[in-house]
Order: C-alpha cells, then sequence, then structure tokens
C-alpha cells in the first residue's frame, strides 16, 4: 500500500503516558505497509494543539487522507480546527467518535456536532452507544468496535474464583475510583484484595483513594500501581480472577475488553456504552455507577456460585475474541481505501 495517512490524535506515549489505541492502530497499519504521519506527541496540550495544524499543512505531501479521533470538551475544538484546514487542503477524512461525554456535548453545542460530522468522508465510532446517541445529527455512524490483541492475554477459566481483585484505569474522578475501594471492603470475602493500575491523571484521586482505604481499614488489602506500560497490564489480569469498573461515564473500554480475553469475570458499571460492550449476566455483570453496595453484592454473587462464575468467564473470552485486531484492522484498511478512491 503506498498511500499516505494523516492521524490527528493524542501520541504521548514518548512522554511518559501509556500507548493510545490511535498509536496501536498505526503501528499495526504500518506493518501492513501504509505511511503513516502522526500528530501529535506534544506534552503540553497547546503546544499539541498547534503541531496538530501545522502537520497538517506541513506533511500535506505525504498523505491522501486523514484521521481524527473527536472528544467532547476542548479537544471538539481541536478536531473542528483541524477538519477546516483539512478541508482546505482538499484532504478527505474520517472521524472517530470516542468518550462517553459526547452525547452531552452534542445536546449543548448541537449545530457544531452536526457540522462536523457531515464535513466528514466517514463517521466512525466503536460503540453502538453513540452511533444511536447522534445519529441525528449527520451522516450514518459505522460502528468499528475497539480491538486488542488476544494473544498477548492468557485465558484462564475461571472456574473457582478467589477473591482477587483487579482494576484498570486513569486516576481520574470521572472513573470513580475511590467507589473501588469501598467495593472491596463491602465483599463478605475478608480476605479480599484489591490491585489499582492506572496513571494518574493528577486531580487528587489517588490521594482520595489511599485516604478512603485508610478511613475504611483495609489499606493492606489495596495496592496502587501507577503508570504501569501496557505490556505489563496481562500479567496483573492474569493475577486477578474478577475485574471491576467503577466508572461515571464511559464508550466501550479497552481494559474491559483485555479482561474479558483474560478469562476475568467482569463486574462494571452500566455508565454509557457499557451496556452495549457487556451482556449483564451473560459477559460479565452490570451495576448502577455509584452503587458501591450492589457491586459487592454481584462479586458475592460470582463467589458463591462457581458454575456461574465459570460460564461467565467462558463467555466473556467468546466475546473477546470477535474485537481481535486481526479482524478489525482489515475492516480500518477498507475503510481507508474506499475514502481515499472517492477523494
Amino acid at each position: 500500500m503506498s498511500e499516505g495517512l494523516l492521524f490527528v490524535g493524542n501520541f504521548l506515549s514518548g512522554v511518559g503516558f501509556n500507548q493510545t489505541y490511535c498509536e496501536d492502530m498505526t503501528r499495526r497499519l504500518e506493518a501492513r505497509r501504509w505511511r503513516v504521519v502522526r500528530t501529535s506527541g506534544r506534552r503540553d496540550r497547546i503546544a499539541r494543539f498547534a503541531d496538530m495544524l501545522k502537520t497538517s499543512w506541513t506533511a500535506r505531501e505525504a498523505y491522501a487522507a486523514a484521521h481524527i479521533d473527536v472528544f467532547s470538551g476542548t479537544a471538539f475544538l481541536w478536531a473542528e480546527a483541524v477538519s477546516f484546514e483539512l478541508k482546505r487542503l482538499g484532504k478527505p477524512y474520517v472521524l472517530t467518535l470516542r468518550g462517553g461525554n459526547l452525547p452531552a456535548f452534542a445536546a449543548r453545542w448541537p449545530t457544531r456536532v452536526r457540522r462536523l460530522l457531515r464535513s466528514a468522508a466517514a463517521v466512525t465510532t466503536p460503540s453502538r452507544y453513540l452511533e444511536q446517541e447522534l445519529a441525528h445529527l449527520g451522516p450514518s455512524v459505522r460502528v468499528i468496535p475497539n480491538a486488542i490483541d488476544v494473544a498477548s492475554y492468557t485465558y484462564v477459566p475461571r472456574t473457582r474464583l478467589r477473591p482477587r481483585l483487579v482494576w484498570v484505569r486513569a486516576f481520574h474522578a470521572v472513573y470513580n475510583p475511590v467507589m473501588a475501594v469501598d467495593v472491596m471492603a463491602r465483599l463478605g470475602a475478608p480476605d479480599a484484595t484489591l490491585t489499582m493500575i492506572g496513571v494518574d491523571k493528577g486531580d487528587g484521586s489517588v490521594e482520595a483513594v489511599r485516604a478512603r482505604a485508610r478511613e475504611l481499614g483495609v489499606q493492606d488489602r489495596v495496592t496502587l500501581v501507577l503508570g504501569v506500560p501496557k505490556r505489563e497490564v496481562a500479567d496483573y489480569l492474569a493475577a486477578a480472577d474478577i475485574f471491576i469498573n467503577t466508572t461515571y461515564v464511559d464508550n466501550t473500554p479497552v481494559s474491559v475488553l483485555e479482561a474479558m480475553a483474560a478469562g476475568l469475570c467482569v463486574v462494571t458499571t452500566n455508565a454509557g456504552g457499557i451496556p452495549f460492550l457487556v451482556d449483564d449476566g451473560c459477559t460479565g455483570l452490570l451495576t448502577r455507577p455509584g452503587d458501591a453496595h450492589a457491586m459487592a453484592a454481584q462479586i458475592d454473587r460470582l463467589l458463591a456460585d462457581s458454575a456461574f462464575a465459570a460460564a461467565l468467564s467462558a463467555r466473556a473470552r467468546d466475546h473477546a475474541v470477535a474485537h481481535d485486531w486481526s479482524t478489525v484492522i482489515e475492516t480500518w484498511e477498507q475503510l481507508f481505501t474506499d475514502v481515499i478512491a472517492h477523494a
């Protein structure tokens, strides 16, 4: 493949952050002989925005089409500005809608969101939730699911659960990490442990988690692991049996898919697009955001019913296999090929 692609998003693994989904996709496209231009890897947000605009112009001869990640808030302004620049250059672009807050943002700014969506050659999202919530604002939204490298996660059938909990997310209030401690402290198993893995986003969540663990007297059973490289997450998943996700707002979290691939029993809030990813009672268990008591009760249910837990684990693995990169990357390639051909 000789055509070039411009990818506009956060490429921050080189400055200490975990690799993003977009970074993973560009590596895989390059391995399949696509030429990729990336922007931006600047740590400072203003510098990153400026680099996106600059690269769109200076690298214009190196790409035939572009891909832009679209989030709500300030990041939406970046998508608007870069898309305007691409339109001026006559470059077609694909938008990928991400982030559970986009429906609320679109309700506040419908004209802006509609204008952006209708300007694109194609609009995708990893979530049927966002497809449904935003379908009225623009052209049809195509669902291309988030993908994982299933082979990277050793599947262990959870036939006899231990009360070993793992939580994998950024430490930020929107993901409600304090609730994970509340859940662990409410379990009927006095030997339960919780490992929490993620990047500290600097909003005080790490300190709040530690304070709540001390308050509830479980600090010796809660372990915080900050800034783990992506390649090491699989080892932490393998050491646990139950994956908990406590978020208030979400779309289709890759961390949940990774836990499914490893065969963990998933217990998660039903925020945003998660009910489209997790089939309650079949591939995982759902509870209301913020309800630590209900989540703890679901975990106790799993611990008490090994047959139910084993079935949940097996079905979760089967669901994850359908999201393997080997299938999803071909869908992306065909989309980019079509967009370039019709430009």
